[in-house]
């Protein structure tokens, strides 16, 4: 006799492999929110909302059509024997929050140590792009960049520290303004040798010092 976790499981299983809905479903959807906040659709300020709404979400949510690796794959080697610290300060990114739906803005600092191979500079600030612009938590994303990094460059290490204000904690909830959160992931030798790790905070300003980070 099937259960409701088995109803829930298979409902949940239809839904991921059902088709993307239409841009029309989107916006009708974005009516019944409009509704269910207690204003009319139809009035002239929001009638074109729900267009223009849907149109941002394919702004704000574009790195599901990026992938990541696909990004790093245009890699140098002819580097004249350079194998010393590569870092990228202060990549502004815009994201949202999974939970809420509410925006996270911040800077992400990506640093490595090369091993034959370098990339491109764009394409570190593409690579925060192509996990931020996706419903996130912050946690994850520092992950998923410096995981995706070292996957394709294969470096000697890699670090990234990431932080951040979340409108979850500043325009709902508690309310608490002028809060940042800093998240940091070390690979390699920026996990084993102190000194590198050292090297790589001071180049960015040590954001980390005093709190706490995922390794």
């Amino acid at each position: 006799m099937a259960t409701a976790k088995d109803a829930l499981r298979v409902t949940n299983e239809t839904d991921a492999l059902s088709p993307r809905p239409s841009r029309a479903e989107a916006e009708r959807a974005v009516r019944t929110l409009l509704r269910w906040a207690g204003d009319d659709p139809d009035r002239e300020g929001l009638r074109d909302t729900p267009k223009r709404y849907v149109a941002a979400f394919d702004e704000w949510f574009a790195g599901y059509s990026v992938d990541p690796a696909e990004t790093l794959s245009r890699t140098f080697e002819e580097v004249e024997g350079y194998d010393e610290m590569v870092v990228l300060r202060n990549v502004r990114f815009e994201s949202h929050c999974e939970h809420h739906i509410a925006p996270i803005i911040g800077k992400a600092h990506i640093a490595y140590l090369p091993d034959r191979r370098v990339v491109g500079i764009s394409k570190l600030a593409r690579l925060v792009d192509a996990y931020g612009k996706r419903l996130q938590i912050q946690e994850k994303m520092t992950a998923q960049i410096a995981n995706a990094l070292n996957d394709v460059l294969q470096p000697k290490g890699v670090g990234v520290v990431i932080e951040a204000s979340h409108g979850c904690m500043t325009t709902r909830g508690i309310h608490k303004s002028g809060l940042t959160m800093v998240t940091s992931q070390m690979i390699g030798a920026f996990r084993e040798n102190d000194t590198t790790r050292r090297e790589f905070l001071s180049a960015i300003g040590n954001p980390t010092s005093g709190t706490g980070h995922l390794d």
